[in-house]
């Protein structure tokens, strides 16, 4: 039963990524809002959706571990391994808000984290509203003053929906984000707790993996699509929403309290290290067009991500 759970919420988290993108797209075209912006807010919102369902609920019922495992976990995954993956299928060409906002903004949000841990080894309501308070403030300014077009490889491709098509494509595919990732965690977390695995291992890498294949469906079917503006801003993005409106919102609503040491002696060290190495990363490969991220630099995530998932089930 749970391998049926785990394959049911595979295709759901697949083509609830496709139909996503296409109300993502849409919305961009119809709102002439450049196509970065549109992955750093509705694709972000919708597959951070899960990140949030599962911290909350877990928050509430007094498993803190998993709650903060998985967005940490899910930070690390985000960048290592769909990022990773991505940049294996194709190259991400750097835009300037990636230095200017996107980077900067996931660096900020990845301290304030480490910062409000690092003091008493809990988020407390109030540090929930610093960090959500955030959010906004970032969303204000992309809205507001971010008006740098993104470059479209292949506009011939893009559809600009009726705005009823692109809400039901945003809802549906909001759905089935949240449907396939519930299923795909109970399976997982199922056949995990067979073998007594603790929740802070569980949380950091099956629940972690298992909410982020909606960045990783996402992120793919844009590479496919040629909409890699989305696969990047999407990415970045949802490291935002993870820290300052999943733990944000679920700080808010109960305390999270550290209890595996590991978790601030390890973990997040670890995703502090792989948001740093993003930047210099950059640097790496540079062509006329610009900088970019490429396949060196997917083997090099990959690979590390690798190594994160060794020394966690050692």
């Amino acid at each position: 039963m749970n391998l049926l759970f785990i394959a049911i919420g595979l295709l759901l988290l697949i083509f609830g990524g496709d139909w996503l993108l296409k109300a993502a797209v849409g919305f961009s075209l119809r709102l002439q809002i450049p196509k970065i912006i549109i992955g750093m807010t509705v694709v972000s919102f919708a597959t951070s959706a899960p990140e949030l369902i599962v911290s909350l609920k877990s928050a509430l019922q007094g498993h803190s571990d998993l709650a903060l495992g998985n967005v940490i976990g899910s930070n690390i995954a985000n960048l290592g391994l769909v990022l990773g993956i991505t940049l294996l299928l194709s190259t991400i060409k750097i835009q300037r808000s990636f230095y200017v906002t996107d980077w900067p903004m996931m660096m900020l949000s990845s301290f304030f984290l480490f910062g409000f841990l690092l003091d008493d080894n809990k988020l407390e309501a109030y540090e929930g509203l610093i960090l959500f308070g955030l959010l906004l403030g970032f969303l204000i300014y992309l809205l507001k003053f971010q008006k740098v077009a993104v470059i479209d490889e292949m506009p011939e491709d893009d559809e600009e929906l009726e705005l009823w098509k692109a809400v039901t494509y945003m809802s549906i595919g909001g759905i089935a984000l949240w449907g396939g990732s519930e299923l795909l965690i109970h399976g997982a977390v199922g056949m995990a707790e067979k073998f007594n695995i603790g929740q802070r291992i569980i949380g950091i890498t099956i629940v972690s993996v298992g909410t982020s294949i909606p960045e990783l469906s996402a992120s793919i079917i844009a590479v496919l699509k040629k909409e890699k503006a989305i696969s990047l801003g999407n990415l970045i993005g949802s490291n935002v929403f993870n820290i300052l409106a999943v733990l944000g919102l679920t700080s808010m609503v109960t305390p999270i309290t550290v209890i595996d040491m590991g978790l601030i002696h390890n973990d997040i060290y670890w995703m502090l290290a792989i948001a740093l190495s993003i930047l210099p990363l950059s640097f790496l490969t540079f062509r006329r067009s610009g900088m970019q991220l490429g396949k060196m630099q997917g083997v090099l995530l990959l690979g590390t991500y690798i190594v994160f998932i060794y020394r966690m089930v050692q």
